[in-house]
C-alpha cells in the first residue's frame, strides 16, 4: 500500500511526525492535549546552520540552532568551519538545552556528519535539500541588524549582543499573517508582559 506524502504539503512539521500523531489519535483513547504532551516528551526538531560575518576585518562563522518552530535555540561565534567547530556548538546546544533532540536536520556539509556520529550518533540526522531551510531563513534578521550596526567590534559583542537578540525575536515573532487579529493582539500583549517583567520595568 503506497502511501502519499503530498497530503502533508504546506505543515510545518515534518510527516512521519503527523503520522504518528494521527495513528496515536485513532488508535489509542487519547485526547489532542494528551497527544500534544506525549510528542511534546520526545523533544524538538533541531535546525541547523552557518553563515559568514565580518567582525573587524575577518570572517567569523555564526553557527545557529532553531527549532521546528523557528525559534532561536543557541548560537556561537567561531573562527573555524571544521569537525571540531561543529562537535563544539552541538555540546553547547546540549549543555544548553538538558537534553538530545529526536532530529538534526543540517546541509550536507561533512563537518556536521563528523559532529553527529560522535556527539548524537543516536539521534537521527536529516540533510536532504532544504531541510534545514527554518535555519537558513533566520540568519535573516541578522545580516539586517549586521547592516544597521555598520561593524561588530568583536567575536565576543557579536556573541553577547546576537544571544539576545535571537531571544527578543522569539519572543515578538508572533507569525501576525497566521493568527485572528484579536488572538494577535492578545498575543502582543503578553509579550509586551513578559519584555516588561523580564526588564523590570
Amino acid at each position: 500500500m503506497k502511501t502519499n506524502t503530498n497530503v502533508y504539503r504546506g505543515y510545518r512539521f515534518p510527516p512521519e511526525v503527523i503520522s504518528h500523531a494521527v495513528w496515536l489519535y485513532h488508535r489509542f483513547c487519547l485526547s489532542f492535549r494528551d497527544i500534544e504532551e506525549l510528542l511534546a516528551e520526545r523533544g524538538v526538531v533541531w535546525h541547523l546552520d552557518e553563515v559568514f560575518v565580518n567582525i573587524q576585518g575577518k570572517l567569523h562563522l555564526l553557527w545557529r540552532a532553531v527549532d521546528q518552530d523557528g525559534d532561536l535555540i543557541d548560537i556561537l561565534i567561531q573562527r573555524q568551519r571544521n569537525a571540531r567547530a561543529a562537535k563544539r556548538f552541538f555540546r553547547k546546544l546540549l549543555k544548553g538545552q538538558g537534553g538530545k533532540p529526536w532530529r538534526i536536520a543540517t546541509d550536507k556539509r561533512r563537518s556536521y556528519s563528523a559532529a553527529h556520529s560522535e556527539v548524537l550518533p543516536s539521534v537521527d540526522h536529516d540533510t536532504r535539500q532544504y531541510a534545514n531551510n527554518r535555519a537558513e531563513v533566520s540568519h535573516q534578521p541578522t545580516r539586517q541588524r549586521e547592516r544597521l550596526m555598520r561593524r561588530i567590534k568583536s567575536a565576543g559583542q557579536a556573541q553577547r549582543f546576537l544571544a539576545v537578540f535571537g531571544v527578543v525575536q522569539n519572543l515578538f515573532r508572533l507569525g501576525r499573517h497566521l493568527l485572528r487579529g484579536n488572538h494577535y493582539r492578545g498575543l502582543r500583549d503578553r509579550s509586551f508582559r513578559e519584555w516588561s517583567a523580564a526588564t523590570a520595568t
